[in-house]
């Protein structure tokens, strides 16, 4: 006797399947593999967090002392390694953006779509819909820093000097030298900065200009995609309660995501347009 025919697998759930397999292996190829792309096979140990934190410290403070704008050869090293890093992570992140965001628009089409008594089925996909959709705006903003960190890999890369933490030696005189330097061009009238400084300042101000940029643009995207759901919630008739429970809850989000941004956007527009100040503030430990 024949054994029964296995039943196949929809479309709908192979593509499901797939898009979580794939989500599933971007969410690890992130985390572990910009530093070995950015390393480029000579700059294997910057993958090490503490090596790289004290090749920052020392490259820093062999560029403070030689007194040129042009960065010198050893930070000029890490900041190249820096950008690929970034570079690396912002393709990664948004390759993960885009699987997320097809797997979280199918997982909220089968919700509103489902019928009939499947209530723990309908409470899986609500479950797997909202995970995706964190998952989703977390991937979005790990883009938007990365692209931050590539328009200027310096800054980036200075975040890492241990500003707020009592030191000694080399480090500890160079940052009271900077902070020094900065509180002095912070005030009208003030020294004018060195050629080191001045790199940093106006690093400093492309690095949030770029994300005062990102944020804005993301920030009208949403407003638009806002404004696109509550008018779909507005046509879809009462009786519908789960494609218009979908349609306004992520109308809301939408609209709260756009206005966080704009603040993002404004708050980092006030530190380019006064990047000294916000340099200072960074190297007093604010």
């Amino acid at each position: 006797m024949s054994s029964p025919a296995a039943t196949p697998v929809p479309a709908h759930g192979r593509l499901l399947a797939l898009l979580a397999t794939l989500a599933a292996a971007l969410v690890p190829a992130l985390l572990l593999a910009p530093h070995a792309l950015a390393a480029n096979g000579s700059q294997d140990g910057l993958a090490d967090q503490r090596h790289l934190v004290d090749a920052v410290g020392d490259g820093f403070v062999g560029y403070w002392h030689a007194g040129d704008r042009r960065l010198s050869p050893d930070m000029r090293q890490l900041v190249d390694y820096w950008f690929r890093f970034h570079v690396a992570k912002a393709v990664i992140a948004a390759l993960l953006l885009l699987v997320l965001t097809a797997l979280g628009v199918l997982l909220w089409r089968a919700y509103a779509r489902s019928g009939g008594p499947g209530t723990a089925r309908r409470a899986a996909l609500a479950a797997a819909g909202t995970c995706v959709a964190a998952l989703s705006l977390l991937s979005l903003l790990v883009v938007m820093a990365n692209v931050q960190g590539a328009a200027a890999p310096f800054t980036s890369l200075l975040s890492m000097l241990p500003v707020g933490t009592p030191g000694h030696g080399a480090l500890a005189d160079t940052l009271d030298q900077v902070r020094q330097r900065l509180t002095d061009a912070s005030h009208p009238g003030g020294a004018p900065a060195p050629p080191a400084l001045a790199t940093m300042i106006s690093d400093n101000s492309r690095y949030h200009a770029t994300l005062a940029v990102t944020a804005g643009v993301v920030a009208t995207v949403f407003a638009g995609m806002s404004v696109a759901l509550w008018r779909r919630f507005a046509r879809t008739g009462t009786p519908q309660r789960r494609p218009r429970r979908v349609l306004g809850s992520f109308g809301a989000l939408s609209g709260v995501a756009s206005l966080a941004l704009v603040v993002l956007a404004v708050a980092n527009t006030t530190t380019a347009t006064d990047s000294a100040r916000g340099l200072l503030i960074f190297f007093n430990g604010g």
